[in-house]
């Protein structure tokens, strides 16, 4: 397990209790009182730090090397019925942008996302999760089959945005995701977005328009990143924990913003730290936003869903 700067408090604590275990397995010293009065500590520590993160504590969280990517959410939620689908039919397969058919409790989807990879060799091969023209346009060819043949899209968005490029925009960058957007409004099948991790500028909004739009607890969803916000309005990465509170950008100030529809719970620490949870919890919502959108006509569900959108930003003094 790896350990972010405010984390390492538990990392001492697990430290001690893990030498301790090894003492009373060497010795005939009886340390279960120790290893419990370690544990009590471990856990109120526990608490204590996670439940009063910070805006970036909860970025580094959303970037912790331990969390699962769009592939591992993939795997858990629909075993061995994915089927992977390549290429844009333009130009070539990007493989920063996965998607393929999927099932998800027996019911069909057309699952897309970005993947960063994670380690040095599958991030470079992932291109860091960040999408090129062709990766958006694999996206909207597969939402159009799944429109075709009336399957739900599924959405999971994990970026530090789309790749900037000379050669993405070259081949139309912007035009790719603004595309995107403008055919997901009015696509006719049912669109569940889920924020697993980073969902930064257009590369996230690029798949990120459904019917029904959740964040995990430990995630972000912003039009700028921290780094860059601070960069630009105080030329320096510095000001970044200053420029993630005044974005607005966790999970709670976006659902008290009403731009998503609710919060998907973590495990205590995060995604990382329990897994299976944290699959079976997404599955749950999926189930859940699906049951809600499937009995929809087609003319309600595309009224409903600009209805969402065009609502959003509205604001009293």
């Amino acid at each position: 397990m790896e350990y972010l700067d405010f984390e390492l408090p538990i990392k001492e604590l697990e430290e001690q209790l893990e030498k301790c275990v090894i003492i009373g397995k060497e010795s005939d010293v009886d340390v279960t009182p120790t290893c419990k009065e370690i544990n009590k500590k471990l856990e109120q520590t526990k608490k204590d730090i996670y439940k009063n993160l910070t805006a970036w504590q909860r970025v580094q969280l959303s970037r912790h090397p331990n969390r699962p990517y769009t592939l591992d959410y993939i795997k858990a939620i629909c075993g061995d019925t994915f089927l992977e689908l390549h290429g844009d039919r333009g130009f070539k397969d990007d493989k920063a942008m996965v998607g393929g058919l999927g099932k998800v409790n027996g019911q069909s989807f057309m699952i897309i996302g970005q993947q960063k990879g994670f380690n040095t060799k599958t991030r470079q091969y992932r291109n860091f999760g960040m999408a090129n023209p062709e990766g958006y346009r694999k996206a909207l060819r597969l939402m159009k089959m799944a429109e075709k043949f009336g399957i739900p899209v599924l959405t999971l968005v994990d970026t530090p945005g789309a790749y900037p490029g000379l050669e993405a925009e070259e081949r139309g960058q912007g035009e790719a995701i603004a595309r995107n957007i403008f055919e997901m409004v009015r696509l006719q099948v049912p669109i569940i977005t889920i924020i697993v991790g980073e969902g930064a500028s257009g590369g996230a909004l690029g798949i990120g328009v459904g019917d029904k739009v959740y964040m995990l607890e430990n995630t972000w969803y912003s039009v700028i990143s921290p780094e860059s916000c601070s960069s630009i309005l105080w030329k320096s990465w510095e000001y970044k924990e200053r420029a993630a509170e005044a974005l607005k950008l966790t999970s709670s100030d976006m659902k008290k913003q009403k731009l998503v529809d609710d919060v998907i719970p973590e495990p205590l620490g995060g995604a990382h730290y329990d897994r299976e949870t944290t699959f079976k919890t997404v599955i749950e919502y999926i189930t859940k936003g699906y049951n809600e959108l499937k009995d929809l006509s087609t003319a309600d569900l595309i009224a409903q869903r600009m209805d969402k959108y065009s609502n959003m930003g509205e604001y009293k003094e």
